[in-house]
Parts: C-alpha cells; sequence; structure tokens
C-alpha cells in the first residue's frame, strides 16, 4: 500500500497518518504526503511532494504509483483560491487516479458544508440522502462540487471512491475556543461581534459561554466530530468492500446542543451562560450508515468532548494556529 494523502499537514492529515502507520494490520503501508505551504518531516515509511494540486503536473508526480487516496486538501472563504485548488485540483486529481494503473481506492473527506450546515431548515435528520444545498460563500458551494464531482466518476469511469462526510472536526482544545467572546475565538460565530464590546470584554475574562439560540429560540443543536473518531472513520473504509462508490456521515451520535454545553459547564466548572438569540437552524445529521456498513462507533460524546477540551494543556512549541480564514 502506498497512500497519498492531501493537505497532509492539517489536524486530520498529521493524525491520519501516525494512526495509519501505527496500525499492525498495515505494517507494510508507505505514505506520500502531498504538502504546500508546509511540510512534515519525511522518513522511512513517508515520502514529501511538494506542490499544489492546482498544479496538474505536480498531481500527477504525486499519484504517480499510488494504491489509495485520502485527500484532504481544501480552501475555506478564499475566493482568488477556492475553484483552483478545490475543484481544479480535484479534478486533476480524479483524471490521474482514473488513468493509473496501480490505484484502488479514492476517500474524499466531504463536510456537512454541503448540505446547508446550519443555515437550512429541515424536517428530519439528514442522512446521506439530503440534497445539496450550499450556503452562501464560495466554501460550502466547493464541498457541494466536490461531491458530485466525485460521485460523476464513479458514474463515467467506475472509479472506487468514498465520501465520509464530516461536520467541523475538533481535536486537543478546539472546542473551548469555539466558545470564547474574545479575539481567540476559534470559527464562527465570532460571538464578541454579537454583544456590545464592553459586556464581550467581561464575559472573555469572567469564561461565560454562548448559549445560542436557533431561530426557533431554542438552544441551538450543530454538528461535531473529533478527529479522533474521523480517523477511524477514514481507517474502517480502506479497502472496505461495502464503502465502494458510497457517501457516509462521519458525526457524533448527537449534535452538540450549546443548552446542553451551558448547563454542564456550569455544573462542572461553575461558569455562566449568556442566551445569544440568531436565525440559524438546528439539524441533526444521521450516522447510522456508517454504523451499519463500516461497523464504526464515535467514542466522543458531549461531555468526553467537553472534558477533552478543557483538560488538554498545550505544550509551548504548540501553540494555537488557524491556518486559513473561514
Amino acid at each position: 500500500m502506498l497512500m497519498l494523502v492531501t493537505g497532509a499537514t492539517g489536524k486530520v492529515g498529521r493524525a491520519f497518518i501516525r494512526r495509519l502507520l501505527a496500525d499492525p494490520s498495515h505494517g507494510g503501508a508507505r505514505v506520500r504526503a502531498l504538502c504546500h505551504n508546509r511540510t512534515i518531516d519525511a522518513g522511512e515509511r513517508v515520502e514529501v511532494v511538494k506542490g499544489s494540486i492546482s498544479d496538474r503536473a505536480v498531481v500527477e508526480r504525486a499519484i504517480d504509483g499510488v494504491t489509495h487516496v485520502v485527500h484532504l486538501a481544501t480552501c475555506k472563504e478564499t475566493p482568488d483560491d477556492v475553484m483552483d485548488v478545490t475543484v481544479k485540483g480535484l479534478f486533476w486529481m480524479l483524471e490521474a487516479f482514473r488513468q493509473s494503473h496501480s490505484a484502488r481506492q479514492f476517500v474524499l473527506i466531504g463536510g456537512d458544508a454541503a448540505v446547508g450546515h446550519f443555515f437550512y431548515r429541515h424536517d428530519g435528520p439528514l442522512t446521506e440522502k439530503a440534497p445539496h444545498m450550499a450556503y452562501p460563500g464560495c466554501y460550502a458551494l466547493s464541498k457541494v462540487l466536490e461531491e458530485v464531482m466525485l460521485e460523476q466518476f464513479g458514474i463515467q469511469y467506475g472509479i472506487n471512491h468514498c465520501c465520509l462526510r464530516a461536520p467541523w472536526i475538533m481535536e486537543k482544545d478546539d472546542f473551548r475556543y469555539t466558545l470564547s467572546f474574545g479575539d481567540d475565538v476559534f470559527g464562527g460565530p465570532d460571538w464578541k461581534t454579537m454583544v456590545p464590546a464592553e459586556d464581550a470584554e467581561r464575559y472573555h475574562q469572567n469564561g461565560t459561554v454562548p448559549l445560542l439560540l436557533d431561530a426557533d429560540d431554542r438552544p441551538l443543536r450543530r454538528n461535531f466530530v473529533h478527529v479522533d473518531d474521523l480517523i477511524e472513520a477514514i481507517m474502517a473504509a480502506i479497502d472496505n468492500p461495502r464503502a465502494e462508490r458510497e457517501l457516509y456521515n462521519v458525526c457524533m451520535d448527537r449534535p452538540v446542543d450549546y443548552g446542553e454545553v451551558a448547563d454542564y459547564l456550569r455544573r462542572t466548572r461553575g461558569l455562566d451562560s449568556i442566551r445569544i438569540p440568531s436565525s440559524y437552524q438546528s439539524n441533526w445529521m444521521d450516522n447510522s450508515k456508517a454504523k451499519f456498513d463500516l461497523g464504526w462507533r464515535p467514542q466522543y460524546d458531549l461531555a468526553r468532548l467537553i472534558e477533552a477540551a478543557w483538560t488538554y494543556q498545550r505544550e509551548p512549541d504548540d501553540p494555537r494556529k488557524v491556518w486559513y480564514p473561514g
């Protein structure tokens, strides 16, 4: 097995490479990491190819001799790059893959942005049959185009592909900082812009957390997945015949309920919360298909997600960084 990993320097890429190389059942596996702005250390079983997936020659060089692809590289809200990198890049990847004599499986990590995230109302749980519904912006559109392009390559050329559709991916202390009223907030919403500035500063200092309300004035429910659980889903999909040309929702069993978060942090850490009204919609991704086909089970529930984030201690050489906007 020679596994090409794009986006190898991100949180999922690094974790997946460590997990694959440590797995006794893949003792002969080698990794080729396609790196662009950042890089990882090469080693006995890891080689690095430098370049952008928007460059066809780079992609063809990277896929040469590869048996499997785990495609993680993407752009966020960067209109100048998103079509070249996310859309054209995936096209070059799939073109090279379908013409390869060694390629056996292509795994794409998709996102819940393809079905509207928490922007649109749904009548029931979001299954894999939910229609594509990109919310405003180029990132969500690119996630729709990725899934459609992958599916069409399977139809046109019969390639063995699998898409694992993930919501917001958490690791380390990420979840704690999704709830910050300060400049150190991770992702969105940007809570400090939703309250008066003096209140935001006080909430930040006191550790007050936002209790986000949905359009019906109820605590919002939003889907997450921990990186460890996503990695196990990737491992379960590799060379799994049931995964061929399938799409799977890979998420926690229950969405995160901001009311339950506020209650848990009040009980366990004495933190106050503040209700934040919004026009966002609660939703619930259904992960039962991944459980049934892949034998996969998420290990993180709400309590474990919170405890992992609040107890994590960063090393001095592991500063919190956000590598892309959005």
